[in-house]
């Protein structure tokens, strides 16, 4: 009996799919299994209904997100998540490139690994200890920032408490966390680059810039659009473990978004059905935005996600 070409592939590559077995097996219990909860937004469930109220509820149709988008709250938590990760995508984007780039310059090799090495390990630092150190150094109670603030003659800045300054103070440590880590993916991309395009340049007379403008942004220029691509499916996800370490009751109205939303009404108040609501419809305008960013790169000829 004839074998099906595919098993026939599986067969042949049985170590390969051996090794992604425990990432598919996760993927499945733990992303994709869960999903069939997302029923329960089209249901209203009782808060000690259990899992058999996701079987049980009555079903409600639409309610909870038509209760959502006429809400008091809808515009304000929505533009919020807009405006803060826009201006994440305004500022952090472009801080890896340019960091790359201007690391990619450095001659000593020593002295660059140790920056590298530098600007990547707050990585892994997690955000409640950089919260911590955010809230330390910019406290009016003898922070770091607000005390040379005073030696200078100045009026301590209250930064996490001013709807005026929060948001900046989100951008900038959310920056200073991630720049170095999504420094390496660029720096990957640059070492791919065949030197020979630079001694080509040189011998015509090319400069630093130009030999960055015309040799190393275009070979960066796959990984930048696929990487541009996640950001802007990434739009409404504004960073809620970050905001909610470090947001306050004075600067809600500038901090409040979607997610830290849904845990109030999920998790704090208790209406799970109403929240499920809330994160399916924020998931949906995700899914939506990152399908156009990638068509709108097929249009330009370049490489999108798939």
């Amino acid at each position: 009996m004839k074998t099906h070409p595919a098993l026939s592939l599986m067969k042949k590559n049985k170590l390969y799919y051996a090794l992604i077995a425990p990432g598919i097996i996760y993927f499945l219990i733990f992303h994709y299994t869960p999903m069939y909860g997302l029923i329960i937004a089209f249901k209203d469930i009782a808060p000690f209904d259990g899992v058999e109220g996701i079987f049980t509820a009555e079903w409600v149709g639409l309610k909870h997100f038509k209760s959502f988008i006429d809400s008091y709250y809808f515009w304000n938590i929505t533009g919020n998540t807009l405006l803060i990760s826009f201006y994440r995508l305004i500022f952090g984007f472009p801080a890896p490139i340019l960091l790359a780039l201007l690391l990619n310059e450095i001659g000593s090799i020593v002295f660059k690994r140790t920056i590298q090495t530098i600007s990547y390990l707050p990585h892994f630092l997690s955000m409640v200890v950089v919260a911590g150190l955010a809230s330390t150094l910019l406290t009016t109670d003898g922070g770091f920032i607000n005390g040379m603030l005073l030696k200078l003659g100045m009026e301590s800045v209250p930064f996490l408490s001013s709807t005026d300054y929060f948001r900046p103070m989100l951008v900038i440590s959310g920056i200073w966390k991630e720049v170095g880590w999504g420094m390496i993916i660029y720096l990957a991309a640059i070492a791919g680059i065949d030197p020979q395009q630079y001694e080509a340049a040189r011998m015509d007379g090319a400069g630093k810039l130009r030999q960055v403008w015309h040799i190393t942004l275009p070979g960066m220029r796959h990984i930048i659009v696929i990487m541009f691509i996640l950001s802007i499916g990434g739009i409404m996800d504004a960073g809620f473990e970050q905001i909610f370490l470090l947001y306050s009751p004075p600067v809600y109205e500038v901090s409040d978004i979607i997610d830290t939303y849904v845990y109030r009404k999920g998790l704090v108040e208790v209406q799970y059905s109403f929240a499920a609501a809330v994160g399916l419809f924020k998931s949906v305008i995700a899914f939506a935005l990152i399908l156009s960013a990638n068509y709108v790169a097929k249009k330009f000829d370049q490489e999108g996600i798939w």
